[in-house]
């Protein structure tokens, strides 16, 4: 007999040994290699790619272990347990049909269309099941089988839905796993066996239209979450209630700041008095920053001709988010961005490179087509705000802007003490311009994050029609991502409109136009904000900075007095001089979370003081009137400017 045939192992930055050709599997294949930790591994990288453990190893690779608590491992899990709970669900509620459940962050849900929509009820019951599933270590096993056998096999089950899936796919071939009795069509990998699944929790039930389709059927979402030990779930559920304790649409009513009604419509927010004044502060802070940075003062109007946006070629490609209205036979297009205005601004008078770059800036209304499926709070409106600028400069500035801008965000977030993330998008599909104005575009953006050394991700395919981008994502209190600042790089539209600046040797050239927000949607920043501070905001945001409470009837023409005072020193001060106890009034202004409590009685007026009670319970000592007001524009000065060191 001749030697046996050897195939070789490579450990990944480590070893390779050899091994008889003789189909190893995975987990085989790792123990070759020296690892055999079956609790942790849960599938299995050949050349880099995720495969399930159970896989035939039969030619060269590279191998590497993929852990359940890593980030593939964790979304390989939450997949599995998606299939478990569709498994639980089947076995409890005959009769349902299966659509999709994809791991998402943190977890999963699946779609089911069932005679009636589950509701919370069903959950603890569902839950009980799939411990079951999981404590029977069902293994999960993979077949490839034919699409046409596939479409057969789920029609014969009654799971249509899967049968449209592959119908749709157009490939000769599908993959299905294989759990206990349930069979699903997936494309994995998955665990092991449905003993890997420990530590998980059904949280929520939503309805979701077949798709994403308001004309196609509508089905029940449950969601869950999934970790890979009991101490990771148990620190995520305590997050997941206290993002409930500040869900900015319960704060948004118990704080007055704003309503939303069914009369007026989805996606329109009405803002009360403590909203409006939450906001024009957070707008009049933008604008002040914005002059100091040489960007000027510009307003669109809200109705555009039809034409301009074909012209854009946002009617070809945004059209479907758009509103249009028609006038004596005009057709317009309601605005949902800024930048047209902006370049014929622009274009309203010859521009020469000494006049580069033009920063205009704008707090633009607009509007947007948004599903009400998707609808939420302030985070997803349909009529927003944004702090709207498009800077026009020479290709030689370009680069400098955006490192401007970028310093911009950097200033601006540290007020409000968010970190944050940079992403850069690339080239969608679906987009206008030549591929060189693109590589022109997309250098710029990188280089500029690269020279300033800020580490960042690409995000391919993912950028506007016109041009790539840079987005800003803030984490919150509770180290939530949330999309705020981009930067866009254009050089398409001001080809399209024509825009021009003469240079130097008085030839004409073309500008290239930097899109970029700062907060975002001003609706959505300030929801962000609501619940990071969870409606503490503070004191150089509070709606309410101070409230003076009397004792008694007799304290009220002093607390009257000490109202002028602050109301002169232009500090946002609210009185309550109802015949209530003291004590009610205290709790009642900590609940709407105002920072500080000017207390009047009897002391105070012979003194010609005030007590001072801050909002999280502690109090300070007694100040006379023009002493409170110092201390309060003080500590507005110092907290606004983190960078500025607070001398107290």
């Amino acid at each position: 007999m001749g030697d046996e045939e050897k195939i070789s192992l490579s450990l990944r930055d480590s070893h390779s040994v050899e091994v008889p050709a003789k189909g190893l599997d995975g987990f085989q294949a790792l123990k070759a290699l020296g690892i055999d930790e079956k609790k942790s591994i849960v599938a299995i990288k050949v050349n880099g790619e995720v495969k399930d453990l159970s896989i035939p190893i039969l030619s060269h690779a590279d191998i590497e272990p993929v852990y359940i608590d890593s980030e593939e491992g964790l979304e390989i899990m939450r997949h599995s347990t998606a299939h478990v709970m569709a498994q639980a669900v089947q076995e409890l509620f005959p009769g349902t049909k299966v659509t999709i459940g994809p791991s998402i962050k943190d977890g999963f849900y699946y779609d089911f269309d069932y005679k009636r929509p589950f509701d919370i009820k069903d959950l603890p019951v569902i839950e009980k099941k799939m411990r079951e599933i999981i404590e029977k270590g069902f293994p999960f096993s993979r077949r490839v089988v034919s699409s046409t056998e596939a479409i057969k096999f789920f029609k014969s089950r009654g799971e249509s839905y899967k049968a449209e899936i592959i119908e749709d796919l157009s490939e000769e071939t599908v993959s299905l796993y294989q759990q206990g009795d349930f069979t699903d069509l997936c494309r994995g990998p998955h665990v092991p066996s449905t003993g890997k699944i420990k530590a998980f929790q059904l949280t929520s039930v939503a309805g979701a239209y077949w798709r994403g389709d308001e004309k196609r059927e509508m089905l029940s979402r449950i969601y869950g979450v999934a970790f890979s030990d009991q101490k990771s779930l148990d620190e995520h559920i305590k997050k997941i209630e206290e993002a409930k304790r500040r869900d900015h649409r319960v704060l948004g009513k118990r704080l007055d700041l704003f309503s939303i009604r069914e009369e007026v419509g989805p996606g329109m927010i009405l803002f009360h008095p403590n909203g409006a004044m939450l906001r024009h502060i957070l707008e009049e802070f933008e604008v002040k920053e914005h002059i100091k940075r040489g960007y000027e003062l510009v307003m669109g109007p809200q109705l555009l001709k039809t034409e301009l946006w074909k012209k854009s070629g946002h009617f070809d490609h945004y059209r479907e988010n758009m509103y249009f209205t028609e006038i004596e036979d005009q057709s317009y297009g309601i605005k949902p961005m800024n930048c047209l205005s902006h370049m014929l601004i622009y274009s309203s008078a010859t521009r020469s490179y000494k006049d580069l770059p033009k920063r205009y800036f704008e707090l633009g209304t607009v509007h947007r087509h948004e599903r009400s499926g998707v609808l939420h709070g302030l985070t997803r409106v349909r009529q927003f705000t944004q702090d709207d600028a498009h800077i026009l400069c020479t290709p030689e500035q370009l680069k400098i802007e955006i490192k401007n801008i970028i310093d911009f965000v950097r200033d601006i977030m540290a007020v409000f003490g968010f970190d944050y993330e940079i992403e850069i998008s690339t080239r969608p599909e679906n987009s206008i311009g030549t591929d060189e104005d693109w590589e022109k575009a997309t250098t710029a953006l990188i280089e500029s994050v690269q020279e300033i050394n800020l580490p960042h991700q690409i995000n391919e395919g993912d950028g506007a029609f016109y041009g790539p981008k840079i987005d800003v994502k803030i984490k919150d209190a509770l180290e939530r991502s949330w999309q705020c600042a981009t930067i866009q790089c254009d050089f398409v539209l001001p080809e399209r409109f024509d825009l021009t600046y003469v240079g130097s040797d008085g030839e004409k050239y073309r500008p290239v136009m930097i899109h970029r927000v700062i907060l975002g949607s001003i609706e959505r920043f300030l929801g962000v904000l609501i619940e990071h501070y969870a409606g503490a905001f503070p004191l150089w945001l509070a709606p309410v900075q101070a409230a003076i409470l009397s004792i008694t009837d007799s304290h009220i023409p002093y607390g009257e007095n000490l109202f002028t005072k602050l109301f002169e020193a232009d500090i946002r001060v609210e009185k309550d001089f109802r015949n209530e106890k003291l004590g009610f009034k205290i709790r009642e202004a900590q609940m709407k979370k105002i920072p500080y409590m000017l207390i009047i009685g009897n002391k105070e007026i012979e003194t010609g003081t005030v007590s001072v009670r801050s909002r999280d319970g502690k109090n300070l000592p007694a100040m006379k009137p023009d002493e409170i007001i110092d201390y309060i524009n003080n500590e507005v000065k110092y907290r606004r400017q983190p960078f500025l060191k607070n001398p107290s």
